[in-house]
């Protein structure tokens, strides 16, 4: 069977919340987030998942994806990878697209990047460095990171620029399964907030 890679985003944080972005300053999750984590463990030890048994997993090393690993029940079986960490946003850090669009108007971090941070190239390889992993034999992966890089990872899973990835919003404590479709990669579900829904 292909190898799938499964992504699940951290939960809500005050700075997700507002918009911030938010690349390494270690903001924690509000207790929403906590609520939502738990909510995706419980979701994943169902079917179809039922705990996932033989999936390898790994976790960014920021606060709040290693948390949110933790709350859904796989911190034991995580191991840190700081290739999952979130984009280094450099002088847009903490700051909202409204707050950047007024020091440079009609600025798109997928296509112009940010100033004193990673590159748009930095960002790729890095998501390529993911999706080479995933694909490195015969097993489902589960990793829990950030907005950014995992997007990344889903336009650079199809094989496509990183710029695709402006077109594939994803919310806090989301689930998404990159998988295969006539033999080549595909997007299996995407965004799904299910286990939030009460």
């Amino acid at each position: 069977m292909a190898p799938r890679i499964l992504l699940a985003r951290h939960g809500q944080t005050e700075w997700s919340l507002s918009g911030k972005h938010t690349g390494r300053t270690d903001v924690p999750l509000l207790e929403e987030g906590r609520r939502g984590a738990k909510l995706l463990g419980e979701r994943l030890h169902r079917a179809p998942f039922d705990g996932l048994r033989d999936v390898e997993i790994r976790t960014s090393p920021l606060a709040r994806a290693r948390e949110t690993c933790e709350l859904a029940g796989f911190g034991e079986r995580a191991a840190h990878w700081d290739t999952l960490m979130e984009w280094d946003y450099g002088a847009y850090e903490g700051m909202t697209p409204a707050d950047i669009q007024t020091v440079r108007p009609g600025w798109l971090i997928w296509r112009d990047g940010v100033p004193e941070g990673e590159s748009l190239a930095e960002v790729t390889a890095r998501a390529d460095e993911v999706v080479a992993w995933a694909r490195s034999a015969d097993r489902d992966v589960l990793v829990f990171a950030h907005g950014h890089i995992l997007r990344s990872i889903g336009a650079r899973w199809l094989d496509l620029p990183l710029n695709f990835a402006a077109r594939i919003r994803l919310n806090p404590t989301s689930l998404s399964v990159l998988g295969w479709a006539y033999g080549e990669p595909a997007i299996e579900t995407w965004n799904d907030l299910g286990h939030l829904v009460p």
